[in-house]
């Protein structure tokens, strides 16, 4: 009898936990599904009130008129392209760093990693004038150099400690059985640790992906070709003085969204997997 009023009690536990969550996964889902809603309406019909939640008649040529309004390809290149760039220097230069305040013995090692740590908390706004004014100095605005070098020399302090968290889960005996065979730092890096740390570094690539992917404010300040503009900065056409084509802007804007949702549907077991063994160590 215990152990069934046990099970019981853990049964409306779980049941009640489970209808939070539904319930704010359906408030979550709302906007999104207000977006998508929005880029099948006729323009009459988006201020009508009570809100229409299906749209009569659907209107699937917005999308269509959506890709015409602005170039939208030329710039989902860009982003693509910048996108690649950002990825591999932060994967390439954060686990560089996270492997040396992990496998690599030396002293000020702690020291080095707190003050690594403390950059998360500076805002990118407190940096922005101060990296313009150098930018321009060397000649880099109005190119995507602003945009990617930087990430080449591990700027991205949270992904150094997602890594170093991850790293801390490695058994060191597995580098010095190596170092005992004659591998060296470099070769323990590259055939051990970055083979066992699949997980966090989806996870890094993913987060960066999707940061570089919605910036708006970066590309806005260092850009000034508009045909090297991104996909976020180029949703700002769809803004005019007077009027905005709502159902145009949304129909782009799900374009723009929904491929990140499909991408974090198919990845969302690494992406889990990734974040939660970073937290076992440390």
């Amino acid at each position: 009898m215990v152990r069934k009023s046990k099970k019981r009690s853990q049964a409306v536990q779980y049941g009640i936990i489970y209808a939070f969550l539904i319930l704010g996964a359906f408030i979550f889902l709302i906007p999104l599904a207000w977006m998508i809603v929005t880029s099948l309406k006729i323009p009459a019909q988006i201020y009508t009130f009570p809100p229409q939640w299906i749209p009569k008649p659907v209107a699937w040529e917005n999308y269509p008129k959506s890709l015409n309004f602005f170039p939208f390809f030329k710039y989902l290149l860009n982003t693509i392209y910048l996108c690649i760039l950002v990825i591999t220097g932060t994967v390439i230069s954060c686990s560089l760093v996270a492997y040396g305040l992990t496998q690599i013995r030396w002293r000020g090692r702690e020291i080095v990693f707190i003050l690594v740590i403390s950059m998360i908390i500076l805002p990118y706004q407190v940096t922005l004038i101060p990296l313009y004014i150098l930018y321009k100095k060397v000649g880099w605005i109005g190119t995507y150099k602003p945009l990617w070098v930087l990430h080449f020399f591990a700027t991205g302090s949270f992904f150094t400690f997602l890594l170093r968290q991850f790293f801390l889960n490695i058994p060191k005996e597995l580098s010095d059985a190596a170092k005992i065979d004659g591998c060296s730092e470099l070769g323990i890096y590259l055939k051990i640790v970055l083979p066992l740390s699949k997980p966090a570094l989806f996870t890094v690539a993913l987060f960066v992906f999707l940061r570089t992917w919605n910036d708006f404010l970066a590309p806005l300040v260092y850009l000034t070709d508009m045909q090297m503009y991104t996909i976020g900065l180029g949703l700002s056409f769809f803004q005019g003085i007077h009027d905005t084509a709502f159902n145009l802007l949304m129909a782009a804007a799900s374009m723009v969204t929904i491929p990140i949702l499909i991408l974090f549907f198919f990845t969302q077991r690494t992406f889990v997997e990734g974040i939660t063994l970073t937290g076992l160590k440390g």
